[in-house]
Parts: structure tokens; sequence; C-alpha cells
């Protein structure tokens, strides 16, 4: 599982948000960004992100780490005042540029919308959403009646994923019914 939120089925000329600006950071233009890319890279120098509303993409002229995230400079934003009006802004990138998955890797919005089914066949329910977790991610499942169970993504609970569907093998009392 990765936590760079993106679709890998993406069309050309997507993005995908890779970063929240949560406040600006000293006077010279810094914006503290919250990482939303598991991508180590993503904010070094040189890379080219794009604030969301803006028409054309901006270089990062300096990274630093931070404990409450990454201070990033980027080109064009001078000051204190530049860097205010980033507040709350998404930085993104085009899906072309993200980086490849390894094996047993999956961007979250492939698994959202497949059937979950148990080894033998039966589907438990949708999943409907990945919640991305500091030390285990797990499948948000959606019920056919509505009931939402949140399955652990670890191989012993989801043996095999394909592009048609999610194997679930659950113990008995994860699921209601």
């Amino acid at each position: 599982m990765t936590g760079d939120p993106s679709n890998s089925s993406a069309s050309s000329g997507q993005r995908i948000t890779v970063g929240l600006v949560r406040r600006p950071h000293g006077i010279r233009g810094g914006i503290l960004v919250a990482p939303t890319s598991d991508d180590p890279s993503r904010f070094a120098v040189g890379s080219v992100l794009r604030i969301d509303g803006a028409a054309g993409d901006v270089a990062v002229v300096g990274s630093q780490p931070h404990p409450e995230g990454v201070i990033v400079y980027l080109e064009g934003v001078a000051d204190r005042t530049a860097a205010e009006g980033l507040r709350r802004s998404e930085l993104t990138i085009a899906v072309e540029d993200r980086r490849s998955l390894g094996d047993d890797e999956y961007w979250p919005e492939d698994l959202v919308g497949l059937p979950a089914t148990t080894p033998d066949g039966i589907v438990l329910g949708l999943v409907t959403d990945v919640v991305l977790g500091a030390s285990q991610d797990r499948l948000v499942v959606t019920t056919a009646a509505g009931d939402v169970v949140e399955v652990p993504f670890v191989t012993a609970l989801v043996p095999d994923v394909t592009s048609a569907s999610v194997t679930v093998d659950p113990p008995a009392e994860l699921f209601p019914g």
C-alpha cells in the first residue's frame, strides 16, 4: 500500500495532491507543508509542483524537515505575505509524475469501488475507502446492509488483490451477521 493518494488508471492531465499548506513559516516566504505523499523526494529542490487554482507549475527552491511536516520555499513566493496567501492550499503534481509502485503496492483509489470477497467468492461488500495508518493501513468495506467494517490491510486478512476484486479472509467476528 502507498500513501501517495493517486490513481494509476487516471488519465493524462489529471493532478494529485502531494501536500497541504498549513501556514507560513518565517519572513522569507517559507510555508509549512503537511505531506500527503510517501515519496520523500517530493519536496526536494528542483521538484515541480502546482498550487491548486494556479495555471502553471512552480519549482521548489528550498526545503527542510520540520517536526510538523516540511518547510518548503517556492519560486515566486518571497515573503510572509505571499506565503500567507497559500494557507490551506493543496500542492499537486501531474499523475504521470508520481513514483513507480513496487510489488504488493496499490494506489488507494485503485482499491475503492472493488468488491471485497471471501476466498470462496462470497461478496462481503465494496471497498469504499482506504485509511492510511502510521503502522497499518485499513480497507473500509461497506456491506450490502450498510455496515462499515475496517479490515487491516495485512496479508493474513487480505491475501490477494486484483484489478477486479479484493480477497478478504476475515475472522468470523469481523463482519456482522
